[in-house]
């Protein structure tokens, strides 16, 4: 029988909290963490961030530091009958409560799966620590978010990835990395620990001592890019290329993409995600109804399952790369967020808020407010910009698709609003 060999990632998982990198904020003295540990209070935690910043390490530590029952929930192999069980077992046993619940992957849960243990949470009989890469006000119910403190995780930066270097090192006194070598691997490796280890595998495996120099070590790396899957830290390079495929207008590239990930066995609902994504931050209002193929293409799979739904992620695929591109929405969304921030505080024009009572109107809220569909046109021309905050052209269309239209329509309103303005 085989020797079962552990990954570097895994063998250099901390197992104290001072081998701990990164994410120092949430590790503060009188912070949520350390006070949950010193009352011995497990809190429902749900840590969110990029793959490579310490989430399932920080889990372990956390889960570790009570007496507490605790058991691995992971999505794919989910079982109602399995998690009643344990959930029956806290029932029964009041002084061993509560079961912690580890769930990487949180976001692969069904929201009837997040409903039963929703219940279960609320009545104290587990609690949940979850790891996520996905926004979790899109892959999770409000009831389940809304119990679960969300601690925000960010990639490492080049000093800390710099001290999981220097702890391979140590242990592997025959390989050794110029300094420049090592800024070349941790900026290479983009605030991700496990891809850093990933890349330093091979180079633990030699038997006699080398130096790496820049050179050397970037050939290393071209080589350890070449031959990445969709597990890890390559789920996301293959879906980050698909989306520039699709972006870029290649259906071809875009079905080589789509395949790959699905041999690999990435959930085809999270790329039903990503192709609904594409749809509106690429394609946007140029096709109108490149966002409702892609809902559906999602949909269809759901409803048949694979092989057969894939089809459908396959079908939208080849037609969000050949539609019209336009990120004006995206471009548009974003630029008025910012203006949001400074300018929240203003209320809107007076005459378009409603008077539902007597007090409302007797102080002239809503007076003078124009029905459109009584104007010509259906087209008053009233300000609804608050006053003090500048009116901006935050929508510019592209001369592609159906926005062509949309550019004629903005240039007929703003037409008719100077001639108003006139008379």
């Amino acid at each position: 029988m085989g020797k079962y060999t552990i990954s570097l990632s895994e063998k250099f998982r901390p197992t104290e909290w001072e081998h701990f990198v990164g994410q120092e904020k949430w590790l503060q003295e009188g912070g949520l963490i350390r006070n949950s540990i010193a009352r011995q209070h497990p809190a429902n935690i749900l840590l969110w961030g990029p793959p490579g910043s310490g989430k399932t390490s920080f889990a372990g530590l956390y889960i570790r530091s009570f007496p507490c029952p605790n058991v691995d929930l992971h999505p794919t192999r989910f079982q109602a009958a399995e998690v009643k069980r344990v959930i029956e077992e806290a029932e029964r046993s009041p002084l061993f409560r509560p079961t912690i619940m580890w769930i990487d992957e949180v976001h692969r849960l069904t929201r009837p799966q997040q409903d039963l243990l929703l219940r279960a949470v609320e009545q104290g009989l587990i609690t949940i620590i979850a790891a996520t890469t996905e926004n979790p006000s899109f892959v999770l119910s409000n009831a389940l978010l809304s119990r679960l403190t969300t601690l925000s995780f960010q990639p490492l930066d080049k000093e800390e990835l710099g001290r999981v270097v220097e702890r391979v090192l140590k242990a592997y006194p025959q390989i050794s990395l110029e300094q420049d070598a090592k800024t070349v691997l941790t900026t290479w490796a983009s605030g991700d620990a496990r891809k850093l280890l990933s890349a330093l595998e091979p180079l633990t495996e030699r038997k006699e001592a080398a130096t790496y120099t820049v050179d050397g070590l970037k050939e290393h790396l071209s080589s350890h890019v070449g031959s990445i899957t969709a597990e890890g830290e390559g789920k996301y390079l293959l879906i980050s290329a698909l989306h520039k495929a699709v972006r870029g207008s290649d259906c071809q590239a875009a079905l080589y993409y789509l395949a790959r990930l699905l041999h690999a066995g990435e959930d085809p609902r999270y790329i039903g995600r990503r192709l609904i994504r594409m749809a509106t931050e690429d394609i946007g209002l140029a096709d109108p109804q490149a966002l409702s193929l892609a809902l559906a293409a999602l949909k269809c799979f759901e409803t048949l399952g694979s092989p057969e739904g894939e089809l459908g992620l396959a079908e939208v695929t080849i037609y969000l790369a050949l539609a019209p591109k336009s990120a004006s929405t995206y471009v548009a969304f974003n630029e008025v967020k910012e203006v949001v921030k400074k300018t929240s505080h203003i209320a809107p024009p007076s005459h378009i808020l409603n008077a539902p009572t007597n007090w409302m109107k007797e102080r002239g809220i809503g007076e003078g407010y124009i029905w459109d569909h009584d104007a010509p046109e259906a087209f008053s021309g009233q300000e609804y910009f608050p006053e003090g905050v500048e009116e901006r052209e935050y929508y510019r269309p592209v001369e592609r698709g159906f926005e062509r239209e949309l550019e004629k329509r903005i240039l007929y309103f703003k037409k008719l609003k100077e001639k108003k303005a006139q008379s």
